[in-house]
């Protein structure tokens, strides 16, 4: 029982909450007016409009949104500290101490992508 305490209390040490909670990866939503625009991301993917990607929550993304008779629209998505990451990291400061608030930092849960969702309105040409 002592060895299940101490091996659980251990692996709770080496997490960080938020990358327990949140993941390293979001959903991110884009759409646009007028929709059934092409949305390219800097990772490579493309959808069309309305689109849901899943992103790295640390990465900046580029978002170049076309559609044929419109001007193309670029949008660079930083991200930043969000509610729940900030949640994450205070809960390292009970749980996971500056082991997990590293992690957290380090994998990027306790960031986020704003605005999500992204919403575009491409100009006609």
């Amino acid at each position: 029982m002592k060895k299940a305490l101490l091996v659980c209390s251990f692996a709770m040490l080496m997490t960080g909450c938020a990358s327990i909670t949140r993941g390293t990866k979001e959903v991110l939503v884009i759409d646009s007016t007028p929709q059934d625009a092409k949305a390219q991301l800097s990772t490579g993917q493309v959808l069309q409009t309305p689109a849901s990607f899943e992103v790295p929550r640390r990465d900046t993304i580029t978002v170049t949104v076309t559609k044929p008779g419109y001007k193309p629209r670029t949008v660079v998505l930083s991200s930043e500290v969000g509610g729940g990451g900030a949640a994450g990291m205070a809960g390292n400061v009970f749980v996971g101490g500056i082991i997990g608030a590293g992690i957290d930092a380090g994998t990027g849960a306790m960031y986020e992508h704003k605005p999500n969702p992204l919403m575009v309105i491409l100009e006609k040409e």
